[in-house]
């Protein structure tokens, strides 16, 4: 059996992930932290979930993590550099679905990754990770079309744009062989001006209980293609970063994105 640990156990995706590695064959609940003062701790992560006890307390000490074999990570930006640093030193793999980092936050964890396998996606579903290859495929098929990327999530969502906004746009810019830093347009506001050729467009919205809906939508003279992905339950994440985790702890050091769990990624 696979040890598994969950970080930020009681938050809505925590829970989802305590759920997804209940239902998977192989796997077993092995350590869940919650941040120190939070009213969960010392409550069992199964009943905490919704499935049952499991025997597994909450706590605050990420030294718990150094009986598992993988952590699943959904926490915050901060939270997930300093843990990777701590569960390098352990020799635990690290699936990280965090996201919002800064460039500091994402040197700590490159250089976690040179001691054990980490796997960071914006976004772990099956779905999200082949429209990433489409998107890429479609931006260099036509390279005239003006690309935009949309994207809506629930009002308790606190970065934009989404991390799997930046996992499409990244996508879109490795298809035109740019940069999206140099690229990316993130905010429109007042006389703009016309738009940019071979700029990639980014619009938020928030709003309701969306789990989340991406467009990315190419528009050419006369006619657009639009490739879009509807995530319908928080579920389709957690299982996907399960899969991540069973994959991680056969793979040598290094830093992997979801592309590599699913077989995906560019030879």
């Amino acid at each position: 059996m696979i040890k598994i640990g969950v970080a930020g156990v009681a938050g809505r995706m925590g829970r989802a992930l305590v759920r997804a590695v209940d239902e998977t064959e192989g796997v077993t609940l092995a350590a869940a932290t919650e941040r120190a003062g939070a009213g969960e701790t010392g409550a069992d992560a199964g009943v905490l979930a919704g499935v049952g006890e499991r025997g597994v307390a909450i706590g605050a000490d990420p030294a718990a993590f150094g009986a598992c074999d993988a952590v699943l990570d959904f926490t915050a930006p901060g939270a997930s550099a300093e843990l990777a640093e701590a569960l390098a030193g352990m020799g635990t793999a690290h699936v990280i679905g965090t996201t919002g980092f800064g460039d500091t936050d994402e040197a700590r964890i490159a250089k976690a990754a040179e001691r054990v396998a980490i796997v960071k996606s914006g976004n772990m579903s099956l779905g999200v990770n082949l429209l990433s290859v489409l998107v890429e495929q479609a931006a260099a098929a036509l390279p005239q079309a003006d690309i935009e990327v949309l994207e809506m999530h629930h009002r308790r969502k606190v970065d934009a744009p989404s991390g799997t906004a930046l996992l499409l746009g990244e996508a879109a810019a490795a298809g035109r062989g740019v940069s999206l830093k140099e690229e990316g347009v993130f905010a429109r506001e007042g006389h703009t001006g016309p738009r940019k050729a071979g700029t990639i467009g980014f619009a938020t919205l928030r709003g309701g209980s969306v789990v989340g809906e991406h467009d990315v939508i190419l528009a050419l003279d006369a006619e657009r293609v639009v490739l879009r992905h509807v995530a319908e339950d928080r579920g389709v994440f957690a299982r996907g970063a399960v899969a991540a985790a069973i994959w991680a702890v056969k793979q040598p050091a290094g830093l992997y994105s979801m592309r590599d769990v699913l077989g995906l990624a560019r030879p």
